[in-house]
């Protein structure tokens, strides 16, 4: 099959995240089966128009805003009648090509925006994307929706989206889970971990709030804090960690490699998880691999990726004082939490790539 991707971002991008490394793995194993694949997606400083990356093509058109007209311009002028299916991928907007698209066409959604509006876009364009969303939903009710978690699923049927016309496909790590437990060191002090951009919508500042509270009950505690530091935000973040009573015991790591990544999830005792909303959560499942277990806000994806009890905890409330009873009551018992680690290790070897791409190609191919 011929297989245009519509997408805001590839993996090359400076902001790519998740979302974008479960695309291109798709998108490689898709290559690899025969089948023909182009990314349509945003270009960035750097950026090459064109690129091939094993097997599948990449076209990258306008910005990360303006890719969205771009795109149909593009559509239009090389595309038309060449694509035997096209994915539009909704990562915050969606590219709207039940408007135009001619061929089979359906809507990748791995999250919907909502509330995250009002921590990543500046007033007055959060609240015009805030009231628009609601709308734009409305009007593609009637798309085929491949989505990662029940959570988001739930979330477009509160829009119009049937329950029939929305399938679920599961979220594969790239990372390689540890065999056993046995042997790994973890840090000699308890250890928190907080991994991934530092921005708004991640709300790191609740984190270190809530270890401040937590080291209260346990003195020797400690944070990692791994990532970039983004806009204001950010910032903000940098003068609490320099302003904390316990600024000598928060680690600041900066931006870290993936094996600079696998091993600080690995020696760390909780992953910390707080963010406004998530399509899954694929840092937890990734940190689980590790032996790791998460602790996390009830939010949107975080509830998906996280069993309650069994693979991790979910704070009671989603604000620091509960977060810093639930890291409180998880280095309580150290049964209890090395049942955790286990369970978490072995619910993360059943998150492959392979089943991902599975899954996500049973439902793309049985749609007509």
């Amino acid at each position: 099959m011929k297989i245009l991707w519509m997408t805001w971002k590839d993996l090359n991008h400076p902001q790519a995240g998740g979302a974008e490394l479960i695309n291109e793995e798709i998108a490689k194993r898709l290559a690899k089966g025969g089948h023909e694949v182009i990314l349509l997606t945003s270009n960035f400083e750097g950026g090459k128009a064109k690129e091939e990356r094993d097997g599948y093509k990449i076209v990258r058109v306008g910005s990360r805003y303006t890719v969205y007209w771009h795109a149909y311009r593009f559509y239009k002028k090389n595309f038309v009648g060449w694509a035997d299916f096209v994915i539009d991928e909704m990562n915050t907007i969606p590219f709207f090509c039940k408007l135009y698209v001619q061929e089979r066409n359906v809507l990748l959604a791995y999250q919907l925006c909502r509330e995250i509006w009002f921590y990543q876009i500046k007033f007055p364009l959060s609240l015009i994307g805030y009231l628009l969303e609601p709308l734009y939903l409305r009007l593609l009710r009637d798309r085929q929706v491949l989505t990662e978690s029940e959570s988001t699923k739930k979330d477009m049927q509160r829009y119009g989206f049937t329950q029939e016309n929305i399938q679920v496909f599961s979220v594969g790590i790239s990372t390689q889970p540890i065999q056993t437990l046995n042997g790994i060191a973890k840090y000699s002090k308890p250890t928190l971990l907080s991994l991934g951009s530092i921005r708004a919508m991640k709300r790191t500042l609740d984190q270190i709030v809530a270890f401040e509270l937590a080291k209260k009950n346990i003195p020797n505690l400690q944070l990692i804090i791994a990532g970039s530091f983004i806009g204001a935000y950010g910032e903000s973040v940098r003068r609490r960690i320099a302003e904390s009573e316990y600024s000598q015991d928060i680690t600041y790591l900066g931006i870290v490699s993936e094996h600079q990544k696998t091993e600080v999830m690995k020696r760390s005792h909780f992953i910390l998880v707080t963010s406004v909303k998530e399509g899954w959560g694929l840092i937890v499942t990734e940190a689980n691999s590790q032996g790791t277990p998460a602790i996390v806000y009830d939010v949107d994806g975080l509830r998906d990726s996280v069993k309650q009890g069994e693979t991790g905890l979910i704070s009671s409330k989603n604000t620091p004082k509960a977060l810093a009873a639930a890291i409180t009551e998880g280095l309580r018992n150290e049964n209890e939490y090395e049942r955790l680690r286990e369970t978490a290790l072995q619910w993360s070897r059943q998150l492959t790539l392979d089943r991902c791409y599975s899954e996500f190609t049973k439902i793309l191919f049985a749609i007509r």
